[in-house]
This record gives structure tokens, C-alpha cells and sequence, in this order.
């Protein structure tokens, strides 16, 4: 291998080393996630802000995409269980 391409390697790796999350930001992440109404908006921030490490915001990206799946399939399951009741003729 050739000195240049040695010295990119090296480079490069010592980038993606920079940008690792502790454990406490971990923590402090986790934590800020577990609070109604401020995790949303903090999910927000962090997917998308430019500022914010990239292992951060892919997992916020991450975990907005999850909670859309969720929901959607939430409401598709009230549908059915809606339309069921209805065409059982059970009053709710």
C-alpha cells in the first residue's frame, strides 16, 4: 500500500473515532428520551440538527421511522376493531 493512502485510512478512522457517543451521552440521551413531550421535540432536534452526532442522529432518525410504523399500524388495528364492532352491531 502506498504512504498516502496509509495516512487516509488513518485519517478517516480517527474521524469515526471522534464522533463515538459516550456512555454518559448515552445515559443523558436515554433519559431525556423518557420524558412525555420533550422526547418528541428532542427526537426532532437531534435527527435533524446539524450540529448533533452522526451516530445520534441516525438513531433518532431511526427511532422516529419506528415510532410512525407503530402509530400507523395502531390506528389500521382501531379501524378494524371499529369497523368490526360496527358490523356486529355492538353499540360502544
Amino acid at each position: 500500500m502506498s504512504d498516502a493512502y496509509q495516512s487516509t485510512v488513518v485519517a478517516t478512522a480517527n474521524q469515526d473515532n471522534d464522533e463515538v457517543m459516550s456512555v454518559k451521552e448515552w445515559l443523558i440521551t436515554l433519559l431525556i428520551l423518557c420524558v412525555p413531550l420533550v422526547n418528541i421535540i428532542m427526537m426532532f432536534v437531534w435527527g435533524f440538527g446539524s450540529s448533533t452526532k452522526p451516530t445520534k442522529a441516525n438513531f433518532c432518525k431511526a427511532y422516529l421511522i419506528l415510532t410512525a410504523i407503530v402509530i400507523v399500524l395502531y390506528v389500521l388495528l382501531i379501524m378494524v376493531v371499529g369497523i368490526g364492532a360496527a358490523a356486529s352491531g355492538v353499540n360502544a
